[in-house]
This record gives C-alpha cells, structure tokens and sequence, in this order.
C-alpha cells in the first residue's frame, strides 16, 4: 500500500495534509488506467461519462486482465478514487451527463513518460521495459529501451516507490516491472513456454519486431477509438429514447 498526501484545500497557507493509504483494488487500478488513457489517446471526447467508462474498464484490447464489470462497480470505484482526490466528477452546460477525470498529477506530479508507464501497469499488469515501450507508445513516444529504463527509476526512487521489480522467472531474459498502487502484492504471470521462444527472436531481430509491435500497437488504438465512438453514440442515442 503507498500513502500519499491528500491536500485538503488549494491554498498552501492553514491547509492541513492528510496522509492515506492507496491501495486500489483491482476495478480502481482499471477504471484509474482507463481515465488516464482516454485523457491521452481520445482528448476530444474525455472527460468521460459513467457508460463511457465502463466500456473502457471492459474493452478487450490493451487490458490484461479483460474485465466484465457494471456500470454500479464502476461508480463503486469511482466514489472511493474520489475520496482519495484521485478522480472528480465534472459537469458542463452543454451536458446533461456527469462525467469524470483523474486527478493524478495533482496527487503525484508526474513528468509524461511516467504517466504513460503507470497508465499501461494499471491497464496491463507486470510488463517488462520492452513491452512497456511498445504499448505506451501511444501516449508517449520513448526514444529507447533506455529512456524506459529511466522513467522506471524515478518511479523506483519515489519515496515511497511507485513501482517495483519482480523476480526474473526461469527461461527468461528480462524481468517484470509492477505497479505498488495496488492492494495486493505484485505478482508476475507466468510465461508460455513458445513466449519464450518468442523474445528470443525479439533480441535477434529488433528491427522487425519494432515494425510489428508499432503496427500491433495502432490497431489496439484504432480498437480503443471504436469503443469509445460506440459508446458516444449510445449515450447520445439514450438522449431521444
């Protein structure tokens, strides 16, 4: 569990600091992994409403695992990230639907690159620096492995730390990263046996693999684009029933 500050008012004069404990369960980290995706990868139709979410928490590409949850587990979850100041409910003239946004970088003031790494963690799971850079590549463009590896080690070194390496498991080459926002302790999946075969051949042709891992990455996108397009729809659509 990582406690963290909770500011009780805006002005740094008389305001009070409350210390917390953050320990997301698994719907929290999803729907906390969605808003921020959605935030980075559709801007023009975040916040997001209530159906919205929900359909992010369960679309099936880019989450591991893929959830079925309800819209009454989500505004579950939504109510206690609220009350850590980890997301608010926002409204607007133009709207008669609440939506809703992370509040992240108030809690953590993150620089991008880390944003993006935290988002796939939450969304994914433990990944290695190598998947990491492939699949938050469409929210921030990591130069190289080395770039990832630094992100990593800030979130290491935050005090306390974000994020955590996990045993490297027999028969293969690089080790898991994990989130520590969660309230159970990271545990790495295990790996088929061909995917092993499979980062062999990744370290002999990374070029290739790059191309593929790019293209990999922009059909997820598109997927992620057509969820939330379906789901505007509908919400707009309930308007006229």
């Amino acid at each position: 569990m990582i406690p963290f500050v909770k500011k009780t008012g805006y002005s740094s004069v008389g305001s009070e600091d409350k210390t917390m404990q953050l320990a997301l369960t698994t719907i929290e980290a999803r729907v906390l992994g969605a808003l921020i995706e959605k935030e980075i990868t559709t801007p023009e139709y975040y916040p997001l409403s209530l159906n919205a979410l929900t359909n992010a928490c369960n679309q099936k590409s880019n989450r591991d695992p893929v959830l079925r949850v309800e819209e009454s587990d989500v505004r579950k979850a939504l109510n206690h990230l609220e009350y850590q100041s980890l997301v608010r409910s926002v409204s607007s003239t133009d709207s008669r639907v609440t939506k809703f946004e992370h509040r992240l970088q108030d809690a953590f003031n993150f620089y991008r690159p880390e944003v993006a790494i935290i988002c796939e963690l939450l969304l994914r799971g433990p990944q290695t620096p190598g998947e990491l850079r492939t699949r938050a590549s469409r929210m921030h463009a990591f130069e190289d492995l080395e770039s990832v590896h630094s992100a990593l080690s800030r979130l290491e070194k935050r005090e306390p730390p974000l994020v955590t390496i996990l045993p490297r498991q027999p028969g293969t080459k690089e080790a898991r990263y994990a989130h520590l926002l969660g309230a159970a302790p990271p545990v790495a999946p295990s790996a088929p046996a061909h995917a092993t075969g499979a980062r062999d051949r990744d370290v002999a042709a990374p070029s290739s693999n790059e191309r593929i891992e790019a293209l990999v990455a922009e059909v997820a996108e598109l997927r992620s684009q057509i969820s939330d397009l379906q789901s505007q729809f509908a919400t707009f659509r309930k308007q006229f029933e």
